[in-house]
């Protein structure tokens, strides 16, 4: 993704990443051969975490020391700071408070402020150590800075504790040493998909610059046989939402039709 595609997606300006930039709160990405910056969804992930901590209110400076880990202050500590201040504000920040007090509720060590509909998500999923379930929260954080929308949520509940899935994840890891050619991917993602909801599919948008930049990046985020199972799903979802798009479209025109002869049968 060029800057403006990474700005675009994550809902900031290219004159805020490269500030970031600037004061080094966001790495310089790798340049293509005309010398602009080649960003990857790692570095979309991490904007949209400086965002959604900007966000809740707090300043670079502190973005800086939660971004630092273990080497900086406790994200925990950071939170409890702000919410002291968000009670002098009650009814400017009603919002935030809500979503801050949805961390200090729980477990403050690696919470991320994300939506309640997200948490909740997140919170239905069972513990596991693999490494694609790992990254696929990430991405779902990513969905909800630049606004996945609760309905989507909702929509994947049902899958978060569903045991086909965490054995998906499990396959996909499998494939993180494998070649494109290997012959466990077209299976794989034909299971993939088909686990996938119809409404899911409503979501998905129609293509543009961003949405281009943004599935390559998220491609090359993955090993090359895990890139290639994801591409197939991909192209599978997309298909399966063109193919209900037109099924709605001709039911609507059907409907129109029959109304129409209807109000003429009527006039006779």
């Amino acid at each position: 993704m060029r800057i403006g595609e990474i700005a675009a997606l994550v809902g900031v300006t290219p004159r805020t990443v490269r500030h970031y930039h600037h004061i080094g709160l966001l790495a310089e990405p790798a340049r293509r051969a005309n010398g602009y910056r080649s960003y990857g969804v790692r570095d979309a992930v991490l904007l949209a975490r400086i965002r959604r901590l900007t966000e809740l209110g707090l300043g670079l400076d502190e973005v800086r020391e939660v971004l630092a880990g273990d080497a900086g202050r406790e994200l925990g500590d950071v939170l409890r700071e702000l919410d002291a201040d968000l009670a002098r504000q009650e009814r400017e920040i009603r919002e935030r408070r809500l979503r801050l007090a949805g961390l200090l509720d729980g477990p403050v060590e690696g919470a991320e402020p994300v939506s309640p509909a997200l948490a909740e998500l997140l919170a239905a999923a069972p513990v596991t150590g693999s490494p694609t379930a790992a990254k696929d929260r990430e991405h779902l954080m990513l969905l909800d800075t630049i606004g996945g929308g609760s309905e989507i949520y909702a929509v994947l509940r049902p899958l978060a504790g569903d045991p086909a899935v965490l054995a998906l994840y499990e396959q996909l890891d499998a494939l993180a040493a494998a070649s494109p050619d290997d012959p466990r991917i077209g299976p794989l993602a034909a299971r993939m998909a088909a686990l996938a909801p119809d409404e899911v599919l409503d979501a998905i948008p129609a293509d543009g610059a961003v949405l281009t930049g943004f599935g390559e990046a998220l491609l090359a985020d993955y090993p090359p046989a895990q890139a290639e199972v994801v591409r197939r799903v991909m192209v599978a979802l997309t298909g399966r939402s063109r193919s209900r798009s037109r099924s709605r479209s001709r039911s609507r025109s059907r409907s129109r039709n029959g109304d129409g002869d209807g109000k003429g049968r009527g006039t006779e």
